[in-house]
């Protein structure tokens, strides 16, 4: 299968009228966050797939839309027919604390970074491994129906130490690099460390996973091999 990455820049390759014929073998857009939902919803528009995403830190306008307690109370005076908790939006699905299935494969989606400021979507090694346990039923239920965990790992942040930054804002979790032992999935796609340099490196490995970098955008055929 092929799947279209995005993430942290719009990138007019992909944002163009000529998307549908270049993207035309993808079957299933992924979005790492940091990216509008306008931009999500020309992709969901246009190549007429299934498109799933996360959060990042930035572009969050929307974000208030799918936490729990719905919109802020003076703009649902404004708009009461806002729904709390949203899953869709522009055509598009936020899997972000939740483990999916969509076309034959098992996705989980983490969104956010590392706390460096005190800004929307930041969280600490504590909160995000809060996160991952609460995915824990159905990781295991995967497991034992389906023969596996998962197969994608979406995220936002990098893992620490591979592929990251040393900075607050881009150092990674270390949290995701024990989620990756404990759980193998095939796939970690994340996005935040923007690269610039055509020769950077997109790929790292860690155990049995393959970890993506998927800034601006990445086309993943995950019948390849990635060795």
């Amino acid at each position: 299968m092929k799947i279209l990455c995005v993430a942290d820049h719009i990138d007019p390759l992909v944002y163009s009228v000529n998307a549908k014929e270049r993207f035309d073998s993808v079957e299933m857009v992924i979005s790492a966050g940091d990216l509008p939902m306008e931009y999500l919803g020309f992709l969901s528009s246009v190549l007429n797939k299934p498109v799933l995403f996360v959060f990042g830190n930035h572009n969050l306008q929307e974000l208030y839309r799918f936490r729990r307690g719905g919109a802020p109370r003076n703009l649902t005076r404004l708009t009461p027919s806002l729904s709390p908790n949203l899953r869709n939006y522009f055509g598009s699905t936020y899997i972000g604390g939740r483990v999916v299935r969509r076309n034959g494969l098992i996705l989980a989606g983490l969104g956010g970074s590392k706390r460096y400021n005190n800004g929307l979507n930041q969280f600490t090694e504590l909160q995000m491994l809060a996160k991952m346990l609460r995915m824990l039923p159905r990781l295991i239920w995967n497991r034992v129906v389906h023969g596996r965990y998962l197969d994608i790992l979406l995220t936002h942040a990098s893992p620490f130490e591979i592929g990251d930054r040393p900075d607050p804002c881009h150092r990674g979790f270390k949290v995701f690099r024990w989620f990756i032992r404990r759980f193998r999935p095939r796939f970690m796609l994340h996005g935040h460390i923007h690269l610039y340099d055509i020769n950077a490196q997109r790929i790292h490995h860690y155990h049995d996973t393959t970890i993506i970098n998927v800034y601006d955008h990445y086309v993943l055929d995950t019948e390849e091999s990635y060795e």
